[in-house]
C-alpha cells in the first residue's frame, strides 16, 4: 500500500476509501505519456470533472451565460459538424440556439484520461431534461456523446478542442450541419 492509500485509510471512511482505491487503480492503468503521482492524477481529474459540471450548469440559463469562458482563447467547438474557433464565436453559436423551460444536463460514462504536461481528454455521454415549470413532468429533450481535449493553463482546464455528437433530439438550429459520427 503506498503512502497516499496509508493516509486516505487514516482519515477517511470504508465506504469512501473502497471509491478512493478503485479510482488509484483506474489512475495506475490509465494510459499517460508520463505516470503522474496518484495525488496529481487524482486532483487533475477532480478538476477536470468539476469543470464539466460546472459547463453543464450554465444550460439552466442558457442566453446568460459565457459559455466561451470554458475555451482556450483558440479553443475549438463542433457540434455536429458545425466548427467554431474562438471565445466569442463558441457565445454565439450557442446564444442561437434557444430553447424554452428549465434545462439540466445529465453526464454519464464519464472517462477521463490525464496526462502530463497540462493534456487530459474527456469522453461522455449527456442527456438534456427539460422542464417547462416547476409542475410539469420533465422529458428528455437531447441526448449524444463528446469527446474533449482539454489543456490546463493557469492552474485552470480549458476545452483545447470538443467535438459534440447528437444521437437524438437534435435541435433544429443545428441540423443543417449535422455530421453523422
Amino acid at each position: 500500500m503506498n503512502l497516499l492509500n496509508r493516509i486516505i485509510c487514516k482519515r477517511i471512511s470504508s465506504g469512501v476509501l473502497a471509491m478512493a482505491v478503485a479510482m488509484d487503480t483506474t489512475a495506475q492503468s490509465a494510459p499517460s505519456k508520463q505516470p503522474l503521482s496518484d495525488l496529481a492524477w487524482l486532483t487533475a481529474r477532480a478538476q477536470i470533472e468539476d469543470m464539466l459540471v460546472d459547463y453543464y450548469a450554465l444550460f439552466a440559463s442558457r442566453t446568460h451565460s459565457d459559455f466561451g469562458s470554458y475555451y482556450a482563447d483558440d479553443g475549438v467547438l463542433d457540434v455536429n459538424g458545425i466548427v467554431r474557433r474562438g471565445k466569442e464565436p463558441i457565445n454565439a453559436l450557442y446564444a442561437g440556439i434557444n430553447e424554452g423551460g428549465k434545462i439540466h444536463v445529465l453526464i454519464t460514462n464519464l472517462k477521463i484520461v490525464v496526462e502530463s504536461g497540462g493534456s487530459a481528454s474527456a469522453d461522455l455521454i449527456w442527456t438534456e431534461v427539460n422542464s417547462e415549470s416547476h409542475s410539469a413532468t420533465p422529458h428528455i429533450t437531447e441526448q449524444g456523446r463528446e469527446h474533449d481535449d482539454l489543456t490546463k493553463r493557469d492552474g485552470r482546464w480549458y476545452f483545447a478542442k470538443r467535438v459534440v455528437t447528437n444521437d437524438g433530439g437534435l435541435p433544429a438550429a443545428l441540423e443543417k450541419g449535422y455530421k453523422e459520427r
